[in-house]
Order: structure tokens, then C-alpha cells, then sequence
């Protein structure tokens, strides 16, 4: 069975829009739409009108190359205004046997333990330890034998006024929001390996105007934290010193933007406001301004790994992905910031049908949202519509009865009114059984013939 999705990645600098299949777990991208970024600065929407024209132009590409006309869409939400808390849930097995249902019911109660700020919604509940009759570290508790669980969670939240704000923008653009995911979050779905991930991993997102820091350790998400600078600050930065245009000066930080080699040569440049006029400026200025600009955020970002505590859990490194990384150098820059750590560049996941223009870092949140719906996210996770995420093949009974909102009492009382329900039910059928009615009865077959149904159509003969 296959099912269409459509992916956004809403940036500071570009909007991308994907529209794939996912068969069987497997994605095939179908058409794509790219527009620059309006209305959105520093990952947060300044002007809904003109971020919901920026999404729409490229929601309209992409159905236009893909011949798709889907209207509901997984998008992601910036760092910039997420915080996450860690909480602990513990329930009791009654049936000893650790169902779908026991596993959602404890990552609920972790989250209803948590003390989420009234301002804020929660978007991701990522559980990173399961402890089964104080056994620790379980991998996965699914089909176990137990009488008590506990979960450790990382939960991730966003202010409620910012997802207001997106959703307001996407959907003047005519498209509903049915998945909501952590751009740090996808960005690492779409460049870790399964080693990285068992090993823990530090993946840094380097994009326009934001950089994302998110830690993997044991089986999800542990920490993430966000960064107000980006490649377009180094293009502001050149433009300053150098007395040129912007567009310029992003121009010669493409083209001569390097962090190890450093050249005495000189290039002419326009001046700002003087179309008439040359500037002569060295190349060693323009190192010297790239070079300061991204150690800046690098050592900010070391700061923040630091900070998290979790430096030790990290085995396999530092992964560097987004559109900064194509600046000549940076792994080695990053390898002198981060010391005995490996560092790599990260391309995301080649999947079927992706397009050159793609390949590329920049777009590693695009692709990691898609591998998101595909299956991709944590093994067991609660996603902002409060539904419990998993890829178990197996038929559960409905898990809504368990919400963030209920009290353990709650639970209780839904549970009783549903005992009474079955007592009156079962009640009501044994008063039916006790009253025979002949033309109601059941035929059973030539060997096994209801004497009192023989009765009734006899009796129906004579009369």
C-alpha cells in the first residue's frame, strides 16, 4: 500500500517543498519546489502574509512536477523557540505481558509528570531508557514478561505563539499540517547511520541564518540547542568590511570563501552606492572575515556541547551538514574546535528519485522529514498530536483513552463506566436468552435439530 506525503522544510534563507510515495518503507520522490524565504527571520515567521507566498510558491512546484494536488503536508519548526525537559514515567503491568498499549501508557504518564509550561506545546516525546523490574538500559521492552515499567523521556516543546504562527502560514497556503518535527531533529534522521546512532553522535546543522546542535545517545534524541548564526551573517559581515553590495559579497564568499588557504591577491569589487568605482581588496581580508565569523559558531557551539553533559556518551563524533559546510575548510577548522573527536561532512541519505539539486546539505531537513514519515523516528515516540509512534506490525486496540490530560483517577473512572457498560450488556443478554421467542430460533442443522423449533413449525402446520 503506498501513500503520498508532502514535505516542507520552512528556513530562514529557502522554503523546500518534496512531494514523495512511501511503499513498504521506501520513499520515491515525485516532484520538488524550491522559493527563497520572506516573512522568516532567524527561524521564526515575522510576517505570516509573506511566508504563507514564499510556502505556497513552493507547494505549487512541487505539485506542478509531480502532478499530485495533496493538501496536507509534515513541516518542520525551527530550533529557535524549542526547549526540552526530561521526565520519568512508571506504570504496573496487570497482565504481565508488555503490550503497545502498556508502552504508550508510560510514555503518557512521563509526560503527564513533566511540568510543561503553560506557554508551551509539546512536539516530540522521545523516550531514551526503559527499565523493566529494574533492569536497566532495555533496548526495547515490546513482548516482555513484567510487572513494572519505568521510561526516562526527552521532551521536546515550542512556544505556542510560533506554531500558531506556522500553522497560520501554512495553511494560507491552502495546506494542513499533519506532522510537525524539529528541524534538528529531521537534519540528524537524514545523516546518521545505525553505528553513529548506537555510538552516540553530535549533529550540527550550519544553515543560512540558524545553526541546530542535537545529541543522539542510546536510542533517541537527548539534547538540542540552537544557534542565531548562519552563513548569510558572514555574507553581511564581508559586505560591511569590504564597502560592497550584499549580493556581491555572497558571491565572493562562494566563490573565494576558504578557512585553510589563505592568497595575497587582490580582486576588484563594486563599492556600495558607487556603480562607477572599483575597490581593490586583498583576499587575505576576505579569510580573515569568513575565517573569525565561523570559529565564532563553532566555539559557541563547542560551548553548548559542554554545556549538555552528555560529551562523554559521544563515540562517534561531530557531523557537520547544511549549506555552510560547502565552505572550503570547514572540517578541518571544526577538527581543531572540536579536539579527539571525529569530524565528517554529511550528505543526506541518497533516496529513489532524488533530484541532483538535492544532494546536498542543505537540504538534509527536507529529506530527513520525509524519512520521518517513512518510518525513520524514534523507535517509540509521542508526536504533537499526542499519538504514539511505533513500527510494530501488530493490531492494538484504540490508544486514545490515555491523553496527556488525564489524572490517574480519570483513567480509573473511564475504566469502571466501561466495566458497568459490559455488566449491563451482558445483563440485558441473558434477560433476551431467558425469554424464547419460536421464530427467532436458531436452525442448527439436520444432526443437531432444536426440538423446540421442530415444535413451533409443526404447531404452524396444523394451524
Amino acid at each position: 500500500m503506498s501513500d503520498t506525503i508532502l514535505a516542507i522544510d520552512i528556513g530562514s534563507t529557502k522554503i523546500c517543498a518534496i512531494i514523495a510515495e512511501i511503499e513498504d518503507s521506501k520513499v520515491h520522490i515525485q516532484g520538488h519546489g524550491i522559493a527563497k524565504s520572506q516573512g522568516i527571520k532567524k527561524g521564526a515567521i515575522t510576517n505570516i502574509e509573506l511566508a504563507s507566498k514564499a510556502i505556497k510558491k513552493a507547494i505549487n512546484d512541487a505539485k506542478r512536477i509531480s502532478g499530485s494536488n495533496i493538501t496536507s503536508a509534515t513541516v518542520s519548526i525551527s530550533n529557535a523557540y524549542a526547549k526540552s525537559l526530561n521526565s520519568t514515567g512508571v506504570v504496573n503491568i496487570p497482565h504481565k505481558d508488555i503490550s503497545i498499549k502498556e508502552i504508550n501508557r508510560v510514555m503518557q504518564t512521563a509526560l503527564y509528570n513533566a511540568n510543561v509550561p503553560n506557554e508551551y506545546e509539546v512536539v516530540h516525546v522521545l523516550p531514551y531508557n526503559f527499565r523493566v523490574d529494574d533492569q536497566d538500559f532495555i533496548e526495547d521492552p515490546f513482548g516482555m514478561n513484567a510487572s513494572r515499567m519505568e521510561v526516562d523521556v526527552n521532551i521536546i516543546m515550542t512556544q505556542k505563539s510560533n506554531l500558531s504562527n506556522l500553522k497560520k502560514a501554512v495553511r494560507s497556503a491552502g495546506v494542513e499540517i499533519d506532522g510537525i518535527v524539529l528541524s534538528g531533529y529531521a537534519s540528524a534522521i537524514a545523516v546518521m547511520d545505525e553505528d553513529e546512532k548506537e555510538l552516540g553522535v553530535a549533529v550540527i546543522d550550519l544553515g543560512g541564518q540558524t545553526s541546530n546542535l542535537v545529541i543522539h545517545t542510546g536510542n533517541s534524541i537527548r539534547y538540542n540547542d540552537f544557534l542565531g548564526v548562519g552563513s548569510n551573517h558572514i555574507t553581511n559581515d564581508l559586505s560591511m568590511a569590504l564597502h560592497t553590495p550584499l549580493q556581491i559579497a555572497e558571491n565572493v564568499k562562494i566563490r573565494h570563501g576558504n578557512l585553510v588557504e589563505t592568497s595575497n591577491e587582490v580582486i576588484k569589487l563594486p563599492i556600495i552606492g558607487d556603480e562607477e568605482n572599483r575597490n581593490g581588496v586583498s583576499l587575505e581580508i576576505v579569510h580573515s572575515v569568513i575565517f573569525s565569523r565561523v570559529e565564532e559558531a563553532l566555539m559557541l557551539l563547542a560551548k553548548s556541547l559542554e554545556k549538555s553533559a552528555l560529551k562523554e556518551q559521544i563515540g562517534a563524533g561531530i557531523i557537520l551538514t547544511g549549506g555552510m559546510t560547502k565552505l572550503k575548510g570547514i572540517r578541518e577548522l571544526a577538527q581543531s574546535i572540536f579536539p579527539a573527536m571525529p569530524v565528517r561532512i554529511a550528505y543526506p541519505h541518497d533516496i529513489e528519485g532524488l533530484f541532483d539539486e538535492l544532494k546536498d546539505p542543505a537540504y538534509s531537513t527536507v529529506v530527513g522529514l520525509l524519512l520521518y514519515k517513512a518510518g525513520g523516528h524514534t523507535q517509540y515516540e509521542i508526536n504533537f498530536q499526542q499519538e504514539l509512534l511505533h513500527s510494530k506490525d501488530v493490531y492494538e486496540e484504540n490508544l486514545s483513552d490515555i491523553k496527556i490530560a488525564n489524572t490517574v483517577s480519570e483513567v480509573k473512572d473511564n475504566k469502571l463506566l466501561q466495566e458497568t457498560k459490559q455488566e449491563k450488556r451482558q445483563a440485558s443478554k441473558a434477560d433476551d436468552e431467558n425469554s424464547i421467542i419460536f421464530d427467532d430460533l436458531p436452525d442448527i442443522g439436520k444432526e443437531n435439530n432444536n426440538p423446540l423449533k421442530k415444535l413451533a413449525n409443526w404447531a404452524k402446520q396444523l394451524f
